[in-house]
């Protein structure tokens, strides 16, 4: 039998190390959304901390092990979120932090790794590009790299968003996570399979970004030659072997969603829920729009991952209804 690299002993363990202030977030349902998608609507709101992502469970994790360890200096490839994350877990365990990201990323998300302490690396070219600089930065100079998805902490850290989900007062029958580099998925429905395993996990991806989709559907590696989505923190274009084995293992479902659908679900999201998010968040809602049958009168939960976008963007993918 094909064993995963999660621990669900570990993954509660992991709630002792990550500040409290990332954990328990909001998990309500949000009646206000049912009407237009036709089923009950639950959102875990992983932007309700200082970085506007779940990711800061993960680097919580890397952190507090570098510290212990007298690592001092730690380097990573980010779209943006993950970048901030390290950034600020480094900067309260007094790590040197390196982030290296695509010119062309999220201008916010760059600004407040800046802000934020660390030193910012930039790439004419996509996030692959990214990852493979920073390889470069931790060879030349011997520091750790913390590599999204690979490193298991990034799994396990976004892992306890399935314990809090699974220890939900109301029971739901679907959950809904963004798909990218693979570390909420697996972390999530790893939790989700070993403790509630009725509920459908079904991992969501953009249409224009599909590698680990076409992957999972596949059962072995698929890479794409680019990627062309608004849903930047996704936008991978080379899944990792040891992610596809632990998704395998616990996605019921992969699906593909067009950009439309991205753009109506983060305008569903502002107008009905009162949230600002970015594509990637609201893949879930997306899914819903698309497939409105499949769902009707079932209780979904998405998780609404990333907050962080850049405002003249955002009112642009929405329309008169932004502020």
């Amino acid at each position: 039998m094909q064993q995963t690299r999660l621990d669900t002993a570990r993954i509660r363990a992991a709630r002792q190390v990550i500040d409290p202030m990332f954990l328990d977030t909001p998990l309500y349902r949000c009646e206000a959304l049912e009407p237009g998608l036709g089923c009950a609507v639950s959102i875990k709101l992983e932007t309700a901390n200082p970085v506007r992502s779940f990711k800061a469970r993960g680097t919580e994790l890397v952190a507090s092990r570098l510290a212990d360890s007298r690592e001092r200096a730690v380097v990573c490839a980010s779209a943006g979120n993950l970048g901030q994350a390290l950034a600020w877990s480094g900067r309260g365990r007094g790590l040197d932090v390196t982030v290296v990201a695509s010119r062309f990323a999220t201008a916010a998300k760059l600004d407040r790794i800046r802000a934020l302490g660390a030193h910012l690396q930039l790439v004419d070219g996509d996030h692959e590009l990214a990852r493979e600089r920073a390889a470069v930065v931790t060879r030349s100079e011997g520091i750790r790299l913390v590599e999204d998805s690979l490193d298991i902490e990034t799994c396990e850290g976004a892992a306890t968003i399935g314990l809090e989900l699974a220890d939900a007062a109301r029971p739901f029958d679907a959950v809904l996570i963004a798909l990218g580099g693979g570390a909420l998925a697996t972390g999530v429905g790893h939790v989700l399979k070993s403790l509630v395993p009725e509920v459908e996990v079904i991992c969501v991806q953009p249409l224009g970004a599909p590698a680990l989709t076409l992957s999972w559907r596949a059962r072995r590696v698929v890479t794409t030659e680019s990627a062309d989505t608004i849903a930047d923190g996704v936008a991978g274009r080379f899944p990792i072997p040891a992610v596809l084995d632990d998704l395998l293992l616990v996605a019921d479902d992969a699906v593909l969603v067009r950009e439309e659908s991205i753009v109506a679900g983060m305008r569903l999201l502002f107008e009905h829920a009162g949230l600002v998010v970015e594509p990637s968040a609201a893949l879930g809602i997306a899914a819903i729009l698309e497939d409105r049958e499949r769902f009707a009168g079932r209780h979904v939960v998405t998780v609404v991952c990333g907050g962080n976008v850049d405002a003249d963007v955002y009112r642009g993918w929405i329309g008169s209804a932004a502020p």
